[in-house]
């Protein structure tokens, strides 16, 4: 006959999700205690036999990686970059820089200055908070939020005096704190309202417990779509503005001679070739997700999501650039046949892994890269854009288009890094 210790041990066992009390006769030594943490997924702690230890990645017991710090850092530096352009003719104007917090309030200013100010801070906001938050800082997370963006702004705003395109704004400094303050008030609400914590176990359910670096890159990609590519979602064409760049940055040194010379001139792209680098521009941050997202039925909800956006923003490039009626001219047939072919290769892609979906991306973005770079930028788009950098968006033209530039590099860096990881630990 077993004993009643025995009995008592043989039904805790049968129930696998109960807290479990190791007893030594009527004393109850401690409690492991199995809860759901603030990310929906079951936290394990200590006391757990070894043979019950799940091996799926979210039950380790490990947070996902948030994107909150990594996408407050970039738009930080998004805000420093459109505050500061262009960074040329700095001066001292032998006053205090501060002298613009005690300056009487501007007699003129327009709407969409007041818009700007507001809304550019407002995201930064709310990052900062929901990385506070997510950190355990429920108390503190809304108000160091905004007191970051008030330094910020503040610094920002006092390095405008040395700057004479620019003019500094106790107005742009309120409005700034404004935004901040209703961007980090709107997380805390919807952190109240629990929609963060459903964000959490929607992210558990879709996505792998490191998909931070992808989902970064994914966010920003319809931004950098913003600034109109000479081949629509052609990002990073930059050879030919770096030679440029480089020329002129040696010109009058002997070190000019050191730069390579081009045996023959860079040729414009065939349409064969722009509805490949669209096919490819489409597909990379299709694939980017497919790395990072599970099940395949969530992989083609993301396809579809991603290639609509890719889109939408487009078209809302194209508007903002050239006005309302010229919002679809640069879906012409070779744009629309990539599309297609992106549409086509993302539905057979589908089945691969999540190795074999970083391989294909890290390709992809290769060729587009290769592809791009032997051709020049039209001359005639660059003379079209001339209504758009001249207009209002100026600030957040210089911006939007190092964004452009940058993103393939930086997915690139991401997707060799990811493909080494991949290889090193062995998964598929």
């Amino acid at each position: 006959m077993p004993s009643p210790n025995q009995q008592a041990d043989a039904g805790r066992l049968a129930l696998p999700d109960a807290s479990r009390r190791p007893l030594q006769g009527e004393k109850e030594l401690h409690d492991v205690k199995r809860s759901e943490g603030d990310w929906g997924v079951p936290i394990v702690q200590r006391g757990k036999a070894p043979h019950e230890t799940q091996s799926s990645e979210n039950d380790r017991g490990v947070p996902p990686q948030s994107v909150s710090w990594p996408l407050a850092l970039a738009f930080t530096c998004l805000i420093v970059y459109a505050s500061l352009y262009p960074f040329a003719d700095w001066r001292n104007q032998g006053i205090s820089p501060l002298t613009y917090l005690t300056a009487p309030l501007p007699k003129y200013w327009s709407g969409f200055d007041l818009v700007a100010n507001v809304l550019g801070y407002g995201p930064l906001g709310f990052l900062l908070a929901l990385a506070g938050l997510r950190d355990g800082h429920n108390r503190w997370a809304v108000g160091l939020a905004v007191l970051g963006a008030l330094l910020l702004s503040l610094s920002l705003e006092t390095l405008q005096s040395y700057l004479p395109s620019r003019i500094p704004s106790n107005v742009d400094l309120a409005l700034n704190t404004l935004g901040a303050a209703l961007g980090a008030g709107s997380a805390w609400a919807l952190e109240k309202l629990g929609a963060l914590g459903h964000w959490s176990r929607f992210r558990a359910r879709w996505l792998t417990l490191d998909a931070r670096g992808a989902m970064v890159l994914l966010a920003l990609w319809p931004v950098a779509l913003l600034f109109p590519a000479a081949v629509p979602f052609g990002l990073g064409q930059i050879f030919e503005r770096l030679e440029i760049a480089l020329a002129g940055a040696l010109a009058g040194t002997p070190f000019l001679a050191w730069l390579p010379l081009r045996e023959i001139e860079l040729q414009p792209l065939v349409p064969l070739a722009v509805l490949v680098c669209v096919a490819l521009g489409a597909l990379t941050p299709i694939l980017l997700a497919y790395g990072v997202v599970n099940t395949r039925w969530r992989r083609a909800v993301t396809a579809a999501l991603v290639l609509a956006a890719g889109i939408a923003v487009s078209a809302l490039s194209a508007a903002l650039s050239y006005g309302p009626e010229h919002a679809w001219a640069w879906l012409d047939l070779p744009v629309r046949v990539g599309l297609m072919l992106a549409a086509m290769l993302a539905l057979m892609l589908l089945f691969l892994g999540r190795r074999g979906a970083t391989a294909f991306a890290l390709l992809a973005l290769a060729i587009q890269l290769g592809l791009l770079n032997q051709a020049p930028a039209s001359a005639y788009f660059w003379q079209t854009l001339q209504t758009w950098e001249q207009g209002r968006f100026i600030r957040f033209h210089g911006v939007v288009q190092w964004l452009g530039w940058l993103w393939p590099f930086a997915a690139l860096l991401y997707l060799l890094n990811r493909l080494s990881r991949q290889r090193d630990t062995g998964q598929k």
